[in-house]
Order: C-alpha cells, then sequence, then structure tokens
C-alpha cells in the first residue's frame, strides 16, 4: 500500500485551507454568501406573511359575524297597517380581505376603523309582496323622512317651496290632483325636472269612500294617465284626498298598479298656524320612518326650511316618499 508522507499531507491541508479562507473572503465568497443571505429572507418574509395573511382572515371572519345585521321583513300592522322592510347588511368577506391586504393591514385594533366592505341583505318579505293594505309610515329602522306636498290648488307658493328645497339639496313626493295637473302642466314638468318625485291624488279632490267602485277607478285613473302620458311618470302612489279612503278605494287603486299612502305627522298648514309652531312639531315628533304632510300654502312656504333642518338635527334625512319607503339602507345622519 502507498502511503502520503508528512510533508505531503501538511501541503495538502494548507491548500484546502486556503480554498476555503478564498471561498470566506473573496468576491467569490461574498456572492455565494449573498445569495444564500438573500435565499434565506426570503424564506423567512413568505413564512410571515403567510402566517400574518391567516391571522388577518381569521380576525375579519370573526369580527364580521359580530358586525352582521339581520334583514327586517315587510309586515301588515294592526295599527299602522302596511310597514315595508328594511334591509340588513353584512361583510362582505371577501372584499374587505382584498382591501385589507392592499392596504397593507395587519389584524387588531379597533375594528370600528377597519376599512369593512358591506353588502346589503334584502328582506324575505318586501312591501309590495304584501295584501293590499295603505302605508302611514316607513320602517322605524330607516333614518329617513318623507316630505309629502299634496297639490290641489293654486301655485303661487311653489316656486319658493322649490327654491328651499333646491337650496337645502332635499328632494320631495309631490302628490297632483288631476285637474290641477290639467292646468299647470308645465310647472309640474318643471317640479319633475328638478328630480322631485310625481304621484297620484285622485282627479277631482272627493271623497273617496262616498264614491262606487267605477267613479273611484276613473278618478285614479284619469290623473294617472297624466302622469304617464305627459310628465313620463312611472308612479306608484296614491294619496286619497283628505286622507279619506275604504277598503275598495284600497284594492281599485291597487289594481291599478299603486298603493295608498297617507301620512305618520299632518302639519295642518292649511290652517294657517303660524310656521314656527310647525317646525316645533315636526322637531318633536319626527322620527325615522315618519311620513310629513303639506300642501303648497304659505305657512309652509315660510316652514320648510326650518323643517328640513329639524329633521336634520335629529340624524335623519329628508327625501321622497319612494326613497323613505324603500328597504334600501339609510347610514343615519350627523346631527
Amino acid at each position: 500500500m502507498r502511503t502520503t508522507s508528512p510533508f505531503r499531507l501538511a501541503a495538502m491541508l494548507a491548500c484546502l485551507a486556503a480554498v476555503l479562507a478564498a471561498g470566506r473572503y473573496s468576491p467569490i465568497g461574498d456572492y455565494v454568501q449573498a445569495v444564500k443571505n438573500e435565499r434565506s429572507a426570503s424564506i423567512a418574509f413568505d413564512e410571515f406573511g403567510a402566517s400574518d395573511q391567516r391571522q388577518l382572515e381569521e380576525w375579519i371572519r370573526t369580527e364580521a359575524s359580530k358586525l352582521r345585521e339581520p334583514p327586517v321583513d315587510a309586515v301588515i300592522d294592526r295599527v299602522w297597517k302596511a310597514i315595508p322592510g328594511y334591509n340588513g347588511r353584512e361583510v362582505d368577506i371577501g372584499a374587505t380581505i382584498a382591501q385589507a391586504k392592499a392596504m397593507g393591514l395587519k389584524p387588531g385594533g379597533n375594528p370600528q376603523d377597519f376599512p369593512w366592505v358591506f353588502r346589503e341583505v334584502a328582506p324575505a318579505v318586501q312591501l309590495d309582496e304584501l295584501e293590499p293594505a295603505p302605508v302611514y309610515r316607513g320602517n322605524p329602522n330607516k333614518p329617513m323622512v318623507g316630505l309629502m306636498i299634496n297639490v290641489a290648488w293654486g301655485d303661487e307658493y311653489l316656486p319658493s317651496i322649490l327654491n328651499t328645497l333646491r337650496d337645502e339639496k332635499t328632494k320631495a313626493t309631490f302628490f297632483f290632483d288631476g285637474s290641477w295637473l290639467s292646468k299647470h302642466l308645465e310647472t309640474a314638468k318643471g317640479i319633475v325636472k328638478e328630480g322631485h318625485e310625481a304621484s297620484n291624488h285622485a282627479y277631482t279632490h272627493p271623497k273617496m269612500s262616498a264614491l262606487g267602485e267605477a267613479r273611484q277607478r276613473s278618478e285614479i285613473a284619469r290623473t294617472e294617465a297624466l302622469l304617464k302620458d305627459r310628465l313620463g311618470v312611472k308612479n306608484k302612489w296614491f294619496a286619497p284626498p283628505s286622507g279619506d279612503y275604504n277598503g275598495l278605494t284600497v284594492r281599485v287603486a291597487s289594481e291599478l298598479g299603486l298603493r295608498t299612502v297617507l301620512w305618520t305627522l299632518d302639519t295642518i298648514d292649511w290652517k294657517s298656524p303660524p310656521p314656527d309652531s310647525v317646525v316645533a312639531k315636526v322637531a318633536a315628533r319626527a322620527e325615522p320612518g315618519t311620513l310629513i304632510l303639506m300642501h303648497p300654502t304659505a305657512t309652509t312656504e315660510q316652514a320648510l326650511k326650518g323643517i328640513i333642518r329639524a329633521v336634520r338635527a335629529k340624524g335623519l334625512e329628508p327625501g321622497t316618499v319612494s326613497d323613505t319607503l324603500s328597504s334600501a339602507r339609510a347610514e343615519r345622519r350627523k346631527p
């Protein structure tokens, strides 16, 4: 067997040490070490990111279950008759996670400050699925108030009323008497053009409950034809003159595609009360879902701005009857 001399072995060991040293301290060694460090850092980042992502998703799902608000079905109430439903809401988990990742957020902190993405959940029963019944108010969960303006005489106060609605960036529902509408079509067109809602108030302002079926049908249908053919309106509401109706009225209106609507709060402005008293009345009694009845009178002309601001001071938003009675959610206004 051939053996290696001690001198030769020492030389080999010295060479090996030199190679190792070169690998550690030479430019080549620096490159090798950099690659190793980068790979190590990448692995550590990936492991942290995946863990953090799992924690974020778990936290979002846990908190989301606490934020869900169930929808409220439309019902027939013994006192208030037909009450519309109200959409619930739930967190859109996928959209919230995607948004949180895009913003580089991590789990924890105050859930109220988190950028949740919500989606609405419709009730199982909607207003139009209920049997024919009048509506006196919106859903008490919806922070809106409906402005109803019944128009059957005069137009001298309408320009000022419209100016106030425009200045306050508020929409209302105007219920037109057909005989008035036929004589003031241009005024009505201007009202619709400004984004207000136009609805049906019969044709000759009769006492509906005193009429037979044929006459009731004619009163509603004639005005509805004007709304559709002359104003281009697709209407869904009928407000009986003086709030007078019977079961036949409700049925006939329903057969014509309309739901009978009345009011929650009457300003009685046709008796010319002081405008300040009307504003005080609204401030005291307006609640979520309240429908406020007015007419184009001097009292309403002077009180309307105060009415709108009194409603908003209670965290409610004034608007049309359709907006107030829809199941769509509305955010409570900051007073």
